[in-house]
């Protein structure tokens, strides 16, 4: 699709399953249909730091900040460019780490 809010969302479905490899590439292209939207700026921040990239993730951030994002927003956005994100703990996540772990799965 060349709806950046369509491919926003199917990026953001990706990072919901931990799946943020995919995530990056579907909100990369994201940015590019729609490059002045807070909202996708932000989640490519948040998948940006998924993958370990958090120098681009604080870039992305930052730039979401920028471009005015909705007040109750701010905060979160401040939030993560003080501390980035706190550790994945969703049960996708976690139930992957088991498996490498040799506990279940």
């Amino acid at each position: 699709p060349d709806d950046g809010y369509i491919v926003d969302s199917l990026g953001w479905a990706y990072y919901r399953i931990s799946n943020y490899d995919d995530a990056v590439k579907n909100l990369e292209r994201a940015i590019d249909l729609k490059p002045e939207d807070p909202t996708i700026n932000d989640h490519l921040g948040d998948a940006y730091w998924r993958t370990g990239r958090t120098l681009e993730a604080r870039f992305q951030w930052a730039h979401a900040r920028d471009l005015k994002p909705e007040p109750e927003e701010l905060p979160k956005i401040d939030a993560k460019l003080q501390n980035g994100l706190p550790d994945d703990t969703s049960s996708a996540a976690s139930a992957d780490k088991k498996k490498e772990d040799g506990k279940g799965g």
